[in-house]
């Protein structure tokens, strides 16, 4: 950052919020040689200045939060480079979950295109899909089978959407369904930017015998313009070491495995 700043606590916080709003972005450690403080008081900052609903914390640091307010669509290719390492970390991590033999569903999306990324190494498995960019991924492995639905497709994100498609992916069943989000409020459930994404993503659910939620960080404690489900719906979470521990805790106490990578 390259600036001393005052050290007391008002002054501090309204500091951070300039800087922030500056940047977009600002991490702990910066912040922490710039006022002489402990990286602990600087997490105690971005906390009050979370709940003040005047950032968003992230790992590392916090985001600008006018950048990501409730009904915003990003399109795909500004959302691919945003938290892209954690992202592939979780791509890595799912697939785990993941055998030769079975039968998943991979939802529309920068993280799930991180697990298509990583399924060269199976020879048996069948890819149910409403993703565009997906498709074309797993197409070049000869040895996993997808199918994909008619519809409508969403340019922002590279999907199928509508009537149509929905009523393909009812006459199916899955093992596993990995599913992102762009909203996840540990008591209202799961959320997304768009109706009919918000629409697929429930049938999706409604087919799948296990939910494996995939998403970083920052999509905790917020809430997008669709509803998509309650967490009881869930089985799996997979994240970064970015979640907060309320959130970790009210996850595992509703019996959702959590995983964090």
């Amino acid at each position: 950052m390259g600036r001393s700043f005052s050290k007391s606590t008002v002054s501090r916080r309204a500091q951070i919020l300039e800087e922030l709003d500056s940047k977009g972005q600002v991490f702990v450690s910066e912040l922490s040689k710039s006022f002489n403080v402990s990286e602990v008081t600087i997490r105690n900052d971005l906390a009050h200045l979370e709940k003040q609903k005047m950032l968003i914390r992230a790992r590392g640091g916090a985001i600008k939060i006018k950048l990501y307010h409730i009904g915003i669509d990003t399109p795909f290719s500004d959302k691919q480079k945003q938290f892209f390492k954690e992202k592939q970390r979780i791509g890595k991590a799912a697939i785990r979950f993941i055998k030769d033999g079975d039968t998943i569903v991979l939802d529309s999306g920068t993280t799930t295109t991180e697990i298509a990324n990583n399924l060269s190494k199976f020879k048996d498995l069948t890819i149910i899909t409403n993703a565009l960019n997906i498709a074309s991924i797993i197409a070049e492995n000869s040895k996993i089978n997808i199918f994909m639905p008619g519809g409508f497709i969403r340019k922002k994100s590279l999907s199928m959407v509508g009537g149509l498609a929905e009523e393909s992916f009812e006459n199916f069943f899955c093992d596993k369904l990995f599913l992102g989000v762009d909203g996840f409020d540990t008591i209202h459930g799961l959320s997304t930017a768009n109706v009919e994404e918000g629409h697929m993503n429930q049938v999706m659910i409604e087919i799948a015998r296990k939910v494996i939620v995939v998403t970083d960080s920052r999509k905790f404690s917020r809430r997008q313009f669709a509803f998509i489900a309650p967490i009881s719906k869930i089985d799996v979470v997979i994240t970064d070491s970015g979640i907060s521990e309320d959130d970790k805790q009210r996850l595992i106490k509703n019996g959702i495995e959590v995983i964090i990578v």
